[in-house]
């Protein structure tokens, strides 16, 4: 089974699951996310029970220490963003470690 979240290491990895999610005109949730981040680390898990749960969405996570010009081309300036992208437009963003409004976003915008 294909991991639920789906980690992108460089921005060539980052720009080709954006440019196919974008054409399959699914729901993609960016989790823009640090190493370091306490509140990250706590949202983790609560993030890949939701992508095993909406299967219809996709997840992709972004470390902004390893790609620092994504993040800056995104205005990421708090950790964890997560960033609901459809058809290649932003439609809607969570800052923080919202555990309450993340899914309920999902649900809103899948």
């Amino acid at each position: 089974m294909a991991e639920a979240v789906i980690a992108c290491h460089s921005v060539q990895e980052w720009t080709q699951q954006l440019e196919q999610a974008n054409q399959s005109k699914k729901l993609v949730v960016v989790d823009f996310t640090a190493s370091w981040c306490g509140p990250c680390r706590m949202m983790a898990p609560i993030v890949s029970e939701l992508a095993k749960k909406f299967t219809d969405v996709l997840f992709l996570k972004v470390d902004v220490d390893e790609l620092k010009t994504v993040a800056q081309d995104w205005a990421i300036e708090a950790m964890p963003t997560f960033v609901f992208v459809k058809e290649g437009t932003i439609i809607d963003k969570v800052v923080g470690a919202n555990k309450v409004d993340l899914p309920k976003k999902i649900e809103m915008h899948k």
